[in-house]
């Protein structure tokens, strides 16, 4: 069995709005399709960058996250994506008003991290 490779990643947002708005044009993805789907009573969208394929579903009435967003919460802990510059990237997310953490190092190689979240206060890390 070859298990090797991420075919897609899925995530779950509430407001499709916010949701595109801050994949779309605050991270820079690729809109690849758009799927309404009244019979699930969602709207399904992928999106692209780089080999990196998000499935994301806006359904309004899922339940909500904790209102503290912790990455140790059960379940899928964070996705993390590799940048160049950790530094580039924060002030990069000062500017578009995306929500982080401060800057820190990772515990066993040593090298720049921190966490910022999507709209809906899932955790994403960015790693150099």
């Amino acid at each position: 069995m070859k298990l090797d490779t991420i075919h897609h990643i899925a995530i779950i947002g509430r407001n499709y709005e916010k949701t595109h708005d801050f994949y779309v044009n605050k991270l820079g993805f690729e809109q690849l399709d758009e799927h309404i789907r009244p019979e699930k009573k969602d709207i399904l969208f992928n999106v692209r960058k780089g080999n990196l394929v998000l499935e994301i579903f806006i359904k309004e009435d899922a339940p909500l996250r904790p209102a503290i967003p912790n990455p140790e919460h059960t379940g899928l802990r964070h996705i993390a994506f590799r940048v160049d510059s950790v530094e580039e990237c924060l002030a990069q997310f000062d500017q578009l008003g995306i929500s982080h953490q401060g800057l820190r190092r990772d515990d066993f190689d040593g090298k720049k991290m921190a966490f910022f979240f999507d709209p809906d206060g899932l955790p994403l890390e960015i790693h150099e």
